[in-house]
This record gives structure tokens, C-alpha cells and sequence, in this order.
């Protein structure tokens, strides 16, 4: 069959990689697509994901099957509900379901309303207001914008003046622009981070391997928050009483919870997880494949990508065993200079090739190509990724790497996976 994925990311780079592995994939195409994933394949970089008639007259045109939505921007602009309409197969939540991600007062409000455990909170759409509950509560606390930030919307304040200074920059500075015309004030919540990505067809829920991400830009988890510094798979705090609690607490619940709204919910849903004593609380979800931890998720998979998508959309999933590999994934991201702030592009990336002669695999995150040369292009730039038997030989790996690629002002996390090496020196 032919298939079709929206997005230009290192995810929608991955997906494409695991996708092509099937034998059921005759031609995929991107839109826009990356150069990394052109020899995989059909970049359709002139078409905006935003533009759904667009993409849903080409999948027409080449008789797509199977149309693969990324990123969250065209899932809440119903990407996929027109894709239903067109008569084509879409993995991913309608418009409807995927305001879980799009909006995080409705997140917490159905969270609230099903019982289903995370922090404490209040929504606000007057700054005054909001501040008067800040001081009311103390710090550290968290500032969300309510709206899509690409990852980028979460302020955690340690301290009163920081978080007071979170409100001007989100409603007052309009940070993250309409995203932010509404914030999500949360307790802070302290503890070990995990995401737990699920298939699910509305009905049946299969956990995917979980993995951990590192928000924070500097070692040791420090600096602002980014779209996603690294991951790695499987992270040790998901244990097996960790992922039953997990599912019949949150998971579940949750599926049903949007079933119940009206919202039936299928494809990828992405639970980021606060552990505390034992005990998983959601930080958020999202509508879609996590990035960076599709990057390390995704080679752990053994059964056919198509199989379990379809699987997702027809409602079979119950049917469909998912099998995943043994070994541990690491993903390292190299991003621009200054990022998560004003960077830098255009920069020549060099040593790509020497990186992957062993094996390993780098997914383009922001890049571009001019006459055979690839450039900078983003704030994330590659997710240089390596798979191993272990957490320490798959870190190893991928920093060596990370060590053959170079471009002007380059920087990246020099600990991923430092959760993981620590619990195994214990």
C-alpha cells in the first residue's frame, strides 16, 4: 500500500524508517518531509500541514492508504477527521480527541472529572488573578500555557519571583502567543519522570515501552525547558507493578473517560508521568508519538508498524499481538546553537555518514539540503540514536557517535540516561 505521513520531525523521520520496514509498504510519501528521510521517502515539501484539503486531494492523487499524522498542530487543525471523510485510513485522534493535548485546562478537567490521578490546579484568564494564587500557594510551582507551545509552555518556578515572572512572560509578553491567553497554574509535583506511549483503538490499550525524556536544555537537568533534549528505552522507574498501576489507574480510565465525552479516541496516546514514592501521577498528555522518545521506542519494536496502526483504526487492536525487542535504546538530540532560544541556521552538518557506518541511526529533527550538503535548519537539529543489550553500551554508543557529527556552535546533553545509570549502580 502506499502511505502518507505528515511531519517533518526526527518522529515523523522514525515512523517513515519503521513504516518502510514493512512488507506491506509499497511507496510512502512525507509531507514536507526532511532529508534524512528523502531515500525512504517522497518528500512533498510544497504542501503545509495545516492545509488539509491539500494533503487529503494528494493522498487522492496517489492512491494513499494509509495516512500517518505527527506532530499535534495538524491533529488539533482535524488533519485526520479530513482524511476519514476523504474515505482514506488515518492513524491518530479526530480534531475532537485530541484537544486532551491542545488544551490543558480540558486535560485536567477530564482528569479531574474521572478521578484519574495528577496535581492540583486551577485555570486562569486573568494574569492579577492567577499571581493572587501563586502567592496564596508559594513555590516551587508549575505555569503552564494552556494551548500548543511545542513543548516549550511549561514554566517550573522554584521560586515565588520566578513564577510571578512566568505569568508576565506567558500573559503579559505573550511568550508563546494565543497559546497562552489562558495558563494552568499546578502544584509541582516531585519525583521521577516516565512516558508510557500507547496504541489504543479506542477500546483495547497496549503500552508501548517506556521510556524517559530530558526536558531541560544543560546537564543535570538544568536550564529551561525544550521540546526534548534525549530519551532512552526502557527506563527502570517503569517497572511491570509500576505499568499495571499505570493502566488500571490512568489508562483505562482515561480511554473510557474520552469515550464517554464523545471524544473516541485512537492512535498513539502519549501519557508523561510523574512518579512519586511508587505512585504515577500524569504531568500531561499528549495526542501523538512523543519526540525524542519515538526515536528510542520505535527500534525496540518487533511486530510491522502498518499491522498495529491498522489495527488501531479498524478496531482489532485486541487481536493483534505487539511484540517488542530486548536491549535498551538511546536517543541523543544535537540542536543549534542558543536553543531552546534565538539560534542560528544554515550551518554545515558534517561526519553523518561516518556516525552511522556502525549501525547506529540519525533521525533528522531540523535540517535542510542544498546540492548534496546538509544544513541546520532548526533548533533540534538530528536525534542520533543507538541500540545495544544495554542502558550503559547503548549511552556509548550513541556519544560516539555524536562525537563524528560537527557543525558550527553544536551542543547537547552530555548525560542521557543518567536516571538509569544511577539506579543501576545501586
Amino acid at each position: 500500500m502506499n502511505i502518507l505521513v505528515i511531519g517533518s520531525g526526527a518522529r515523523e523521520h522514525t515512523l517513515v524508517w519503521k513504516l518502510s520496514q514493512s512488507a506491506k509498504a509499497d511507496k510512502i510519501y512525507a509531507i514536507p518531509g526532511n532529508p534524512g528521510m528523502a531515500s525512504l521517502a517522497e518528500c512533498v515539501p510544497e504542501i503545509s500541514i495545516t492545509d488539509n484539503d491539500s494533503m487529503v486531494k494528494f493522498a487522492k492523487e496517489n492512491n494513499v492508504e494509509l495516512a500517518v499524522v505527527g506532530p499535534e498542530v495538524p491533529l488539533t487543525n482535524g488533519a485526520v477527521d479530513a482524511f476519514n471523510a476523504a474515505g482514506i485510513k488515518a492513524f491518530g485522534p479526530v480534531q475532537a480527541a485530541a484537544e486532551i493535548e491542545g488544551s490543558k485546562a480540558f486535560s485536567k478537567g477530564l482528569m479531574k472529572k474521572y478521578n484519574i490521578p495528577t496535581a492540583k490546579y486551577e485555570v486562569f484568564t486573568d494574569a492579577a488573578a492567577a499571581k493572587e494564587y501563586i502567592k496564596a500557594e508559594g513555590a516551587p510551582i508549575v505555569i503552564k500555557a494552556d494551548g500548543l507551545a511545542a513543548g516549550k509552555g511549561v514554566i517550573v518556578a522554584m521560586t515565588l519571583d520566578e513564577a510571578l515572572g512566568a505569568i508576565d512572560e506567558i500573559m503579559g509578553d505573550g511568550a508563546f502567543g494565543n497559546a497562552g491567553s489562558r495558563v494552568v497554574v499546578e502544584e509541582f509535583m516531585d519525583g521521577e519522570e516516565v512516558s508510557v506511549l500507547c496504541f489504543t483503538d479506542g477500546k483495547t490499550i497496549i503500552p508501548m515501552v517506556p521510556s524517559q525524556d530530558h526536558k531541560r536544555v544543560n546537564d543535570n537537568d538544568q536550564g529551561p525547558n525544550t521540546g526534548g533534549m534525549g530519551a532512552y528505552a526502557p527506563a527502570p522507574v517503569g517497572t511491570p507493578e509500576l505499568l499495571a498501576e499505570t493502566q488500571k489507574l490512568i489508562l483505562e480510565p482515561t480511554i473510557k473517560a474520552m469515550e464517554k465525552e464523545g471524544r473516541l479516541y485512537k492512535g498513539c496516546l502519549y501519557a508523561g508521568l510523574m512518579v512519586t514514592d511508587g505512585k504515577p501521577r500524569v504531568v500531561e498528555f499528549n495526542a501523538r508519538f512523543g519526540d525524542p522518545e519515538t526515536q528510542v521506542v520505535l527500534p525496540l519494536l518487533e511486530s510491522d508498524l502498518v499491522d498495529v496502526m491498522l489495527s488501531c483504526i479498524d478496531g482489532t487492536l485486541a487481536e493483534t499481538e505487539v511484540k517488542w525487542s530486548k536491549g535498551a535504546a538511546v536517543c541523543v538530540v544535537m540542536a543549534a546553537g542558543g536553543y531552546p532560544k534565538s539560534y542560528n541556521k544554515g550551518d554545515e552538518i558534517t561526519g553523518l555518514k561516518e556516525a552511522e557506518a556502525g549501525g547506529n541511526i540519525v533521525f533528522h529533527a531540523g535540517t535542510s539540503e542544498k546540492d548534496g550538503h546538509i544544513y541546520t535548519n532548526g533548533g533540534r537539529v538530528l536525534g542520533v540514536v543507538a541500540k545495544a543489550d544495554g542502558i550503559k553500551e547503548a549511552v556509548d554508543s550513541a556519544y560516539a557517535s555524536v562525537d563524528k557529527i560537527h557543525f558550527k556552535a553544536a551542543h547537547f546533553r552530555h548525560d542521557i540516561a543518567h536516571w538509569a545509570l544511577e539506579r543501576l549502580k545501586k
